[in-house]
């Protein structure tokens, strides 16, 4: 009986440091892992594709909203983000050490509306939604009533999370927005929501997600900033295949099918070097809109070396 006891103890004691062992790796792991922040949308893509290569190296860390992320990011709770670049551009000049290295995506803000809505000049005292006015799809927004001689203050502009866009507009609660994707192709296949305009026909160039870092992580883990923007820019030739593009989203994004397609089609993730005449004219429009005074300049935020 002794015998079977002392059997019995020894496999539980070794179960135990089994278990301490797997403890203490996985600890490891998660410390020595890189955090970055994103929110669920199809900007966010390539670092999706990039966490699945790494298998581990890399930690997305999902937040619900722009403050919550920024929050995050700004207090060094995470080590970068996929970000609105114009968040990033106001925490910069706000004294957080922030660095630009790479664009998450070229085009794809599309300007969404009921079909009442014929041209620009419909939206006169019309609700319209945008994410936050701190990003390029207001400054969309401006530039395309600025064409049409209108104002800001010509429409009724609401502040939604990119989930709720969609389902505002089909409540009738908006008559359009503009946002990152996929919730704009969302309203334009479920009938409810057609496009008025590309990104591309108001502001070629545009910039608006970028991935950023914190720069204390680039300074104190150089090498591996290296290698994961390199990983990073890889992930990006993965998306520029059609089919993988979509398979990719699908297990990221729960949209329909029809609605990935549509979206996707939108969206180039083929150049990701923020350059500097498109971050001037982004710089330009924020002061000329006076949501921030002094944008820290070109030199200042964006750093192409770890691209290059």
């Amino acid at each position: 009986m002794k015998k079977y006891r002392r059997i019995v103890l020894f496999i539980v004691i070794s179960l135990m440091f089994l278990l301490l062992v797997s403890c203490n790796s996985d600890e490891k792991v998660v410390k020595n892992s890189v955090k970055i922040g994103y929110l669920p949308i199809t900007h966010s893509l390539p670092l999706y594709v990039e966490k699945e290569v790494e298998r581990g190296d890399i930690e997305l860390i999902k937040f619900g909203s722009w403050p919550e992320l920024m929050d995050a990011l700004n207090s060094g709770k995470i080590d970068g983000a996929s970000v609105l670049i114009e968040l990033a551009m106001k925490a910069k000049s706000q004294g957080i050490d922030l660095k630009a290295v790479a664009l998450g995506h070229s085009d794809g803000n599309a300007v969404i509306v009921n079909e009442k809505i014929k041209s620009v000049k419909d939206l006169k005292g019309k609700n319209f939604a945008i994410p936050n006015k701190l990003s390029t799809h207001y400054i969309l927004l401006y530039e395309m009533l600025k064409e049409e001689n209108m104002k800001l203050e010509d429409i009724n502009i609401i502040e939604l999370p990119p989930s709720e866009m969609a389902v505002a507009l089909l409540e009738k609660r908006i008559d359009g927005y503009c946002v990152a994707e996929p919730f704009g192709a969302k309203a334009v296949v479920n009938g409810n929501g057609k496009v008025l305009k590309q990104s591309s026909e108001i502001i070629p160039n545009s910039i608006c997600c970028a991935l950023v870092f914190r720069g204390d992580f680039i300074k104190n883990r150089n090498e591996k900033a290296k290698e994961i923007v390199k990983k990073y820019s890889a992930a990006t030739e993965d998306l520029s295949n059609k089919g993988e593009r979509e398979i990719r989203a699908k297990e990221f994004l729960n949209v329909q099918d029809k609605v990935l397609t549509e979206s996707l089609g939108w969206i180039s993730f083929e150049k990701l070097r923020i350059e500097e005449s498109d971050y001037n004219k982004i710089s330009d429009y924020l002061k000329e809109m006076k949501l921030l005074d002094k944008p820290p300049t070109y030199d200042e935020f964006v750093d192409n070396s770890l691209l290059e």
